[in-house]
């Protein structure tokens, strides 16, 4: 896996695919210095372990930040458009300003610094991997939150995923303002059933 030796940031998300809650993007800078053993995709690794690294992450990181977009702006820009803007709120957010940032995927947000797409970049490189387990232990922090208010849809389980559990839970429940993406397909069909229920000519 490739250091760099340039002020480099590493970025990537965490929450494009579910279908509630936030999506949570990180920006990393390493400190060549101090190397952080165990660094991988944060999908590769137990959930303990990316704690632990987290941790690590916050330690000995030259700088690190973490922004996010919410449902709210996820509805109104859609998913790509809000994942770009919580990855250029966690750059713009990171105390030491990069010379260039590498993004995990295939496409770059609007920065003050050079950018650099890579297709697998949380595989390829440790700054990205740094900011993919950050992302990562962000989200599923908040999804528990989510569950402590709303247990009724097991946050707790699927993370805001489409997972048939939590589709089962959104045909019993509804979906849940401020929570649930309106703008996805499951979500958005229910809405519609709803309303259709309220106003049979809708």
């Amino acid at each position: 896996m490739q250091r760099p030796k340039r002020r480099i940031c590493g970025v990537d998300e965490a929450g494009r695919g579910p279908i509630a809650g936030p999506v949570v993007a990180a920006a990393v800078i390493l400190d060549p210095d101090r190397r952080i053993q165990g660094l991988a995709d944060s999908k590769l690794l137990s959930a303990s372990r990316r704690t632990a690294l987290a941790a690590d992450i916050r330690r000995d990181a030259l700088a690190w930040a973490v922004a996010a977009a919410s449902v709210e702006e996820i509805d109104a820009l859609n998913i790509l458009r809000a994942t770009l803007l919580a990855m250029r709120r966690a750059v713009e957010a990171l105390q030491q300003a990069p010379q260039e940032a590498w993004i995990d995927g295939n496409r770059c947000p609007e920065l003050h610094c050079p950018a650099r797409a890579i297709v697998g970049g949380d595989r390829l490189h440790a700054a990205i991997s740094a900011a993919s387990i950050l992302a990562k232990t962000v989200r599923d922090a908040h999804m528990l939150d989510l569950h402590q208010l709303h247990p009724e849809y097991r946050f707790d389980r699927h993370k805001g995923y489409a997972t048939r559990e939590h589709l089962r839970l959104l045909e019993q429940f509804g979906p849940r303002a401020r929570v649930h993406r309106h703008s996805v397909a499951p979500v958005m069909r229910l809405l519609q059933r709803d309303l259709r229920a309220i106003d049979p000519v809708a």
